[in-house]
């Protein structure tokens, strides 16, 4: 019995995704900032909004290609309550159209206030701090609440949103700074509520407090949303304190904003910068400045958007101006009519997908030359450096894949072993791979560290039998491991490696 790996063709569907066409009349974009703020003591003012808002007025104007006129700036006492909400309507929803851009940035404290309709399961909604934020007795009044922007989305049906949070909403605050959460830390994107205790605040921290930008993330997927937050729940968003007040900004901000200037975020060097290359790229860096701060635990930007969303450009390769048939291959999104792009080359296509770089922790290895012949037999072993569950796919150059890990044949399913190769198929198989079809194909091995439930993006019953659609099947499965870890104390994201072996078929 043999098992066939290789060349299957499907017509791939469009991709929905959309915040990389070129300039609209009624394209609009809402800039939020607020480091100073009336009601709040100077120690609790942030230094760096002034310039996140600098920094992300260029990245519009320039990368993003909006028009100047088209961004409307709200800083510090501009920054109302009354004044960001009417802007929201008037600016984004009143002043667009469906298959328009519709951009909300906000960089500034972040908070929780009590949950007043019953939607929410700890009876706290995550919120935002105008310039005008009151502490009342035991909570604060005039802050926007995730139920808010939650209307505003639905307001937004049809245009191609990006809503970019840089501030946290989480619940807790993490073991290490909470000593100093009534008196404010420097550099914390964070307001405790006004009655707040360290020790009311360490005994919830084992409480799962939400997931997503505005708490809410099937809203956000199902409106076609793309939603950036600085953190993950249950994590602190910073100012960089590394740097003289002055010249301070948003850790996540200037990350964001970097991994869309030139090439930086672009790991597999197609010259597209995708918005999971994007995602990893912030993540990485974020990881490094908390890896230097002795009061940052851990902080894991996050992204909720449609898991197609993640292989498409998140900026406009220069290529593809000139010659969009060349390289990369424009998608249009289905609800809002915004062009994207896309690697023609499905293989190519797979570290737009993942968004990491293949640093050689997981290696893949076949017992014959690469380049072989329809008919040859092999064997192909994995190996990962750290112990975790296997995903293995075949991809090939026109978007056809097989689940080729894990399956219903191998009758030993364990996690991989740390550097202990696993060799498929094994002696249980009964029967072994055999090359066939021609041209460019891919083994890509995922390997889990966490106990993650993949079973409902990569079930066993369709290992080997089922021709799968090569972006789809990988972005559904990348987006469920761009989730928080919520399974310990450390909330965090899960950890996850990739390794590729490209091989040819003659």
């Amino acid at each position: 019995m043999t098992a066939d790996i290789g060349v299957w063709r499907f017509l791939l569907p469009l991709m929905a995704l959309g915040t990389c066409s070129p300039v609209l009349a009624a394209d609009r974009a809402l800039l939020i900032g607020i480091g100073n703020y009336q009601n709040l003591p100077p120690k609790l003012f942030l230094h760096g909004p002034k310039n996140d808002l600098v920094a992300m007025e260029g990245l519009l104007s320039g990368t993003l290609g909006f028009d100047r006129s088209a961004i409307r700036v709200l800083k510090d006492e501009q920054a109302t309550g009354a004044a960001i909400l009417s802007s929201i309507e008037e600016w984004l929803v009143a002043g667009t159209q469906p298959g328009d851009r519709a951009y909300l940035y906000y960089s500034g404290h972040g908070l929780q206030v009590t949950d007043l309709d019953d939607d929410e399961d700890d009876g706290m909604d995550e919120a935002l701090a105008p310039f005008d934020l009151v502490a009342k007795n035991k909570d604060w009044d005039g802050a926007i609440t995730d139920d808010e922007l939650d209307a505003i989305l639905e307001r937004l049906k049809g245009r191609a949103v990006t809503l970019v949070i840089d501030a946290c909403h989480s619940g807790t605050i993490s073991r290490s700074l909470s000593n100093d959460v009534s008196a404010g830390i420097d550099g914390a994107r964070f307001l405790p509520r006004p009655v707040a205790k360290p020790v009311e605040q360490a005994l919830t921290r084992g409480l799962r407090i939400d997931l997503g930008v505005v708490d809410k993330p099937a809203h956000v997927n199902e409106s076609g949303t793309v939603a950036w937050s600085a953190s993950a729940p249950y994590q602190v968003a910073w100012d960089d304190v590394r740097l003289p007040v002055e010249s301070r900004h948003g850790v996540f901000t200037a990350a964001y904003v970097a991994g869309q200037m030139g090439a930086a975020a672009d790991a597999n060097a197609n010259g597209l910068t995708s918005n999971a290359e994007l995602f990893e790229y912030v993540t990485v860096q974020s990881a490094a400045y908390c890896a230097s701060q002795k009061k940052c635990e851990t902080l894991d930007p996050q992204l909720e958007t449609k898991a197609q969303n993640l292989g498409a450009s998140a900026i406009v390769p220069v290529q593809a101006r000139a010659d969009a048939k060349a390289r990369y291959q424009p998608v249009t999104g289905s609800s809002t009519g915004q062009v994207s792009y896309q690697d023609a080359n499905a293989i190519d296509a797979v570290g737009d997908i993942v968004g990491k770089a293949d640093a050689g922790d997981v290696t893949l290895g076949i017992d014959r030359p690469t380049s072989m012949k329809a008919g040859d037999v092999f064997k192909l072993t994995v190996a990962s450096k750290i112990a975790g569950s296997l995903i293995l796919l075949d991809v090939n150059a026109e978007g056809a894949a097989t689940q080729i890990f894990p399956n219903e044949f191998a009758q030993k399913i364990t996690p991989l072993s740390a550097n202990v190769p696993l060799t498929l198929p094994d002696e249980y198989y009964g029967f072994d791979f055999e090359a066939s079809g021609e041209g460019e194909s891919a083994f890509v091995a995922l390997v889990v560290n966490d106990p993650v439930d993949l079973a409902a993006v990569a079930p066993k019953a369709r290992g080997l039998k089922v021709e799968l659609r090569a972006r789809e099947t990988l972005s559904e499965i990348v987006s469920r491991l761009q989730k928080t870890w919520t399974e310990d104390l450390d909330k965090r994201g899960i950890r996850w490696s990739v390794g590729m072996l490209r091989y040819h078929v003659e």
